[in-house]
């Protein structure tokens, strides 16, 4: 069923006050180095997640999926917890918000879906986003753009339990269509970097690898511990003053200490902490490069920038590691990488949009020569970029 006749399906008597919706994003520089307070860059693209609302009385959300079963019920105004379903997320957007203060009177009945199949594409601050905004309109509560990133960060760090940095609500939020955005995130320094009008045109081509996608229970946190226990190290050994554990970011550690005693690292912390200097660079280089309508030279980092994650960050499924070494190999695609923490779930490329259909064929066709059982979960999705979400 669609998201309408969903909702008249299982809320026939409530008064729809409209749809929200979030566009997913890439990030094609910036990889695992959020979370370390490095720069990053994203695209918001043209498919996402949409929740058609109704504002009810009470403070209760009533909530149904288009891609899970069952209804979320839970009431706004008491403590919240995690009960490890999909509505967590609903439950983590109503806890940010009392959390920063705001009083819940009023809940919603709604119906969600996404555009895309779940994985690599920050579904997760999609959805937060999306049942944020809703929270906020039936309460009367206007929300910035950084205090709606600040609630996103809350949601997930705090509630779902993932050390995730700034990267996903920033680019759902700041993203402009046509435009690269930068993002510091140590300052919130932010860039739209119009795409030049003499630059080559593209497209932003995803493959599914068939492979579901979740970070909770995945080395994602383990790798956030690693690159914290490298800068708190590093930091001992020079002498600097450290803190909390949980406060100490690589960002804090000049690139002049981390060449001085690096090799006193363990080997993985080591390997971690270069990803991150390297990302650093590959960053400001492709963003030089997208200034000057470079195409090809932007799509080279993107591509040095998934070697790094395979090779130094220690990320990728058989089948993540697969398709990028076939981008790698394929014709008409600029660059490409694994898309999200590179764990399971897609890889994004940016591609020339006169081969978009070829590119997809070879892809396709060379993928699940390998992968036979991905037939009929593997996809590609040609994509444009968007703006953000309108708060």
């Amino acid at each position: 069923m669609t998201l309408q006749e969903s909702f008249v399906s299982y809320y026939p008597r409530e008064e729809v006050a409209g749809d929200l919706h979030c566009p997913y994003r890439v990030c094609p520089l910036g990889a695992h180095v959020d979370h370390q307070w490095g720069c990053v860059t994203g695209f918001a693209i043209d498919r996402g997640v949409t929740l058609r609302y109704a504002p009810l009385a009470e403070p209760v959300v009533r909530l149904r999926s288009l891609d899970f079963d069952g209804e979320a019920s839970f009431r706004v105004e008491q403590p919240l917890r995690r009960i490890m379903d999909w509505s967590d997320y609903a439950r983590a957007a109503a806890g940010a918000l009392m959390a920063s203060g705001h009083g819940l009177r009023h809940g919603f009945a709604g119906v969600i879906g996404g555009t895309l199949p779940i994985g690599g594409l920050s579904s997760s601050a999609s959805v937060v986003i999306a049942y944020t905004m809703a929270l906020c309109r039936v309460n009367g509560i206007a929300i910035s753009k950084a205090e709606m990133i600040a609630s996103v960060l809350w949601a997930e760090n705090r509630f779902i339990g993932l050390g995730v940095g700034k990267l996903d609500p920033s680019c759902e939020i700041h993203c402009k269509k046509d435009h690269l955005l930068f993002l510091d995130t140590k300052d919130d320094h932010v860039e739209q970097i119009v795409r030049r009008r003499d630059a080559p045109d593209f497209r932003i081509i995803v493959f599914f690898s068939g492979v579901p996608r979740a970070l909770v229970g995945t080395a994602y946190n383990a790798r956030v511990d690693e690159c914290k226990a490298a800068a708190y190290a590093l930091k001992a050994y020079a002498g600097l003053p450290y803190g909390r554990f949980d406060d100490t970011r690589l960002r804090d550690v000049p690139k002049e200490i981390f060449d001085a005693y690096k090799n006193r690292l363990p080997d993985g912390w080591r390997k971690r902490a270069t990803h991150f200097y390297t990302e650093m660079e590959r960053v400001l280089n492709g963003t030089d490069a997208w200034r000057r309508g470079d195409i090809h030279a932007f799509g080279q980092a993107v591509f040095d920038s998934g070697n790094s994650s395979i090779r130094l960050y220690d990320t990728g499924s058989p089948e993540l590691r697969a398709l990028h070494e076939i981008m790698l190999e394929t014709p008409g695609i600029y660059g490409g990488r694994f898309s999200g923490a590179g764990f399971r779930g897609c890889c994004m490329a940016v591609a020339d949009p006169c081969m978009a259909d070829q590119i997809c064929d070879t892809v396709a066709g060379r993928y699940l020569d390998r992968f036979p059982q991905m037939r009929g979960s593997f996809s590609a999705h040609v994509c444009e970029t968007a703006d953000g979400a309108a708060l």
